[in-house]
């Protein structure tokens, strides 16, 4: 039992690490480090100066619920996570889905076609526009397609371009009739671009939405922040506003032909009483009383539909959704990528590597001879 013990001794030492030898490792290696570190400076410097620089613009809002007492407390507690059971109603909209709505196609379809004001261009362009027509690729995309999207390049050379569908309405169809939504190649990688450009959180314990937008400019980038948050707030209101909006069109649709058929009564129940002063017969009263009837049974409806007409607008009203902004958009004044910050990062990473280099040097003999005493 002791000589075992005393055998395993020298095998517990060699376990433990050496601090103080891989300094010495570290330092005899030196070289190799300032080589690998000074190679990595000269591409962080070369990634700083061609780094695209980016703006970054954020806006705070909560969302305020105008509906029914029921519908805006089961809305409020469905940012915590809360289903109270109240959502019975087909216009109550969950601000859990409004990161959806930003992020769908028709938002960003909307987006991609506003026209905002860019440096370059002389007049207000929109993203689709200015990428195709005024923006130029920069250094590091011409160096990322030809190294590591070369095959991707040479496939998409190969490759037949195939034509965008056209959809031609059928015979007895007008532009009612739905159809899909149909994008081009170059709309689809907008689309991407504008979907990681454009990002909407919703904060669950604390109730608010923050909205995000990175852009190429500053004056670009707010304009695009505020036109998010406005087409936002008109998405969710159509959404909840659909049901009401919906009952208005036929209350508004029945108020009119009550109003002109009342109209028509009035004026040939006019008509019939000048006649009537000029000579008194039978036929004539029984005409005066029966337009008379006639009219009063209108002219009730008439103020009933009235009476719904503003009804409906007042649930209109109360259905209609407002987002409080907290923080508004502003224009940013520096840039959210730091040319400074990149090219420490390169170079601790060469440092990192240089040092990795150096050590593996000096453990791949051990790792050698350990294989080859295993064998």
């Amino acid at each position: 039992m002791d000589e075992t013990r005393t055998y395993n001794l020298p095998d517990q030492e060699e376990e433990g690490i050496d601090i103080i030898g891989l300094l010495r490792q570290l330092w005899e290696g030196k070289k190799t480090i300032i080589i690998c570190t000074a190679v990595f400076i000269v591409l962080g410097l070369v990634a700083a100066l061609t780094m695209k620089r980016t703006y970054s613009v954020t806006s705070t809002m909560v969302p305020q619920m105008n509906s029914r007492s029921n519908s805006s407390l089961s809305s409020l507690a469905s940012l915590a996570g809360i289903d109270l059971g109240m959502n019975n109603t087909g216009s109550d909209l969950s601000p859990l889905i409004y990161p959806q709505i930003v992020g769908s196609v028709p938002f960003r379809l909307e987006l991609m076609n506003t026209p905002l004001h860019y440096e370059k261009a002389d007049t207000a362009v929109s993203m689709f526009t200015y990428a195709k027509d005024y923006m130029k690729p920069t250094v590091g995309s011409y160096i990322l397609k030809y190294t590591i999207g070369l095959p991707g390049t040479l496939i998409g050379l190969l490759r037949k371009e195939k034509p965008d569908p056209v959809f031609v309405d059928a015979a007895g169809v007008g532009d009612s009739s739905p159809k899909p939504l149909m994008v081009s190649k170059d709309e689809e990688k907008m689309l991407k671009f504008i979907g990681q450009s454009v990002s909407l959180a919703v904060d669950k314990k604390e109730g608010y939405l923050t909205l995000t937008v990175n852009g190429s400019e500053p004056m670009q980038t707010a304009e695009l922040a505020l036109k998010a948050q406005q087409l936002l707030q008109s998405e969710v209101t159509r959404f909840r506003t659909e049901k009401a909006q919906e009952q208005l069109a036929y209350v508004q649709a029945r108020y009119n032909e009550i109003k002109a058929e009342t109209e028509s009564i009035q004026s040939q129940l006019a008509t019939v009483r000048d006649r009537s002063q000029e000579m008194t017969t039978t036929r004539s009263r029984m005409e005066q009383e029966r337009l008379q009837t006639r009219y009063s049974v209108s002219s009730a409806i008439y103020s009933e539909m009235a009476k719904q007409l503003e009804q409906a607008k007042m649930q209109v009203k109360r259905d209609t959704p407002t987002l409080t902004v907290i923080q508004p958009v502003t224009v940013p004044r520096q840039p959210s990528n730091s040319r400074a910050k990149t090219l420490i990062v390169w170079t601790f990473l060469g440092f990192i590597l240089g040092c990795g280099l150096v050590l593996a040097k000096g453990y791949w003999p051990k790792v050698k001879e350990m294989f080859s005493s295993k064998e």
